[in-house]
């Protein structure tokens, strides 16, 4: 385990780097039961193995990491190492959500690379197979999404903790599976059923990203180490400002960010028409510029398009309004944290990994 032992040194990187070796070590251990079933399990598993190897951030670990710390769970040891490996799991969950959601979407990269979807896609166009590249695309990256939760629940339960600690958690682990499946389904209603309301947009950011973000990891750790109600409370209220925040500044990202550092297209999410709260805000104030946007989102936009899409939405106020509302939703959680009732070791680890999700470029 590499953490420093003195928390307030901690950052985001000191966790992912920790994290690293749990994910390499997990996956390791798994070849013993997919090599058995055949090498084209192998080979396909193994893309598996590049998307969770190859990227990310590691926020949902070190959020469940920070809640360990903050209910006083040990920072070195046997159970602290036991406790990162099971915080670790949640990059697990992590990958299912995002494998599925890029189908969904119908995205075409992720982190700089190809989608699942499209990898195997090209793989079976590549090879001449029968049948559409496309539909075997989408039905391994499916398979691979539903292998990735069921290996969460693996290197979850199986990390070493005693069960008295994973009972404590249960609820929590079980809720947050729950709601982000959830949450993605309120997601494609609402687009499908065309509702533009604020409230609708706001629940599907609560369910589908919030909770599994920052909420419930935070309350999986506290959980974990024994923390009492009053903390777990107090780590909820916290997540759920800053994984709201953190959507909100993502969806600035998907309408205004660089490619280049994001990781994905220009515009995608106005392309695709994604009913974030920045949409639905706009929409909402009617007018020239929410009609305009309203004809634009959710077609194939070229880059003028997308240009002139941008162009509308700031005319409506929206993505000042977001940047606001992040702001607002940041400040409030940051004084929640040094008011909440949690060990001190958690704070400034806690405020730190507030201050990189709110401000990042990617």
């Amino acid at each position: 385990m590499t953490l420093p032992v003195a928390p307030p040194e901690t950052t985001l990187a000191d966790i992912a780097a920790a994290v690293q070796p749990q994910l390499e070590d997990f996956l390791d251990e798994r070849r013993d039961l997919v090599e058995p079933v055949g090498p084209v399990f192998a080979e396909t598993t193994a893309g598996l193995e590049r998307f969770v190897l190859r990227g990310g951030k590691r926020i949902r670990p070190a959020f469940a990491w920070t809640g360990w710390l903050a209910g006083g769970g040990a920072t070195d040891g046997d159970v602290a190492r036991a406790a990162l490996r099971a915080c670790s799991a949640l990059e697990f969950v992590q990958a299912c959500a995002l494998i599925h959601d890029d189908i969904i979407d119908a995205s075409q990269t992720r982190r700089g690379y190809p989608t699942t979807h499209r990898e195997f896609a090209e793989l079976h166009a590549q090879r001449g197979w029968s049948g559409s590249s496309e539909k075997f695309g989408e039905a391994t990256a499916i398979l691979l999404g539903d292998l990735a939760l069921a290996w969460a629940d693996d290197m979850f339960l199986g990390a070493g903790l005693s069960p008295e600690r994973y009972l404590r958690a249960a609820r929590a682990w079980a809720a947050m599976r729950t709601e982000v499946l959830g949450g993605q389904l309120l997601d494609i209603v609402s687009e499908a059923s065309r509702d533009e309301s604020q409230a609708a947009a706001e629940r599907v950011v609560r369910f589908k990203t919030a909770g599994y973000t920052v909420e419930r990891p935070l309350h999986v750790g506290a959980a974990l180490a024994g923390a009492s109600d009053q903390a777990i409370t107090a780590l909820r209220a916290i997540g759920v400002d800053l994984g709201v925040a953190f959507q909100l500044r993502d969806d600035l990202l998907g309408a205004f960010g660089d490619p280049a550092v994001t990781g994905k297209p220009s515009g995608d999410d106005l392309r695709s028409g994604k009913h974030t709260p920045m949409l639905a805000h706009a929409l909402a104030t009617g007018g020239d510029a929410a009609e305009e946007l309203r004809a634009l989102v959710g077609t194939d936009l070229d880059d003028d398009g997308v240009e002139r899409a941008r162009a509308a939405l700031r005319a409506t106020g929206a993505p000042s309004a977001m940047q606001s509302r992040v702001e607002e939703l940041t400040s409030r959680a940051t004084t929640a944290i040094d008011d909440a009732p949690i060990d001190d070791q958690a704070r400034p680890v806690l405020a730190g990994l507030a201050a990189v999700l709110v401000d990042r470029a990617a």
